[in-house]
């Protein structure tokens, strides 16, 4: 069983983080979506934005992501600790996929190298911080601190 800190001392910052990520990727989305309104949806055109190549398809998902994150930055439940583990996996999963892809038809994001590099590491950050902004009661925390301290005596000295 995986164990995933309750109450941890510094999820206020990985929230922030969170919301950092949230915040450019709207941005980047917003950007991108002025940028290349009046082209096709999948274009593979050379239109770059904060540091990052685009297309409108790429552009309207940004959007919708980044207000995905702000929103579970923002909250100070458990939602934001499941929404970040997923959103950090499914920037990994992409980043991984479009960088097989590049070279190729299939990379319908139009994605670069950089939007690569840029996907990793958002996924990494975003994985950590959905790993360590869980929120327990204090009774929870302080089971979970015990269990950490002496793992055996919670095991039944197995």
């Amino acid at each position: 069983m995986p164990h995933f800190p309750v109450n941890h001392p510094a999820r206020a910052l990985y929230r922030v983080l969170a919301g950092v990520i949230g915040l450019y990727i709207l941005l980047f989305g917003v950007w991108g979506v002025f940028e290349t309104w009046g082209e096709g949806l999948f274009a593979r055109g050379s239109h770059w934005v904060l540091g990052l190549r685009t297309n409108l398809a790429f552009s309207l998902v940004s959007v919708v992501f980044g207000i995905v994150l702000m929103v579970g930055a923002s909250r100070r439940t458990n939602l934001g600790h499941y929404m970040n583990l997923t959103a950090g996996v499914v920037f990994l999963v992409t980043g991984v996929l479009m960088m097989a892809f590049l070279q190729t038809d299939a990379n319908f994001l139009n994605f670069s190298m950089s939007t690569v590099i840029v996907s990793l590491l958002f996924g990494l950050v975003l994985l950590a911080t959905g790993l360590y902004d869980r929120v327990g009661t204090s009774e929870h925390a302080e089971a979970e601190e015990r269990r950490r301290r002496s793992p055996l005596a919670d095991a039944g000295g197995r």
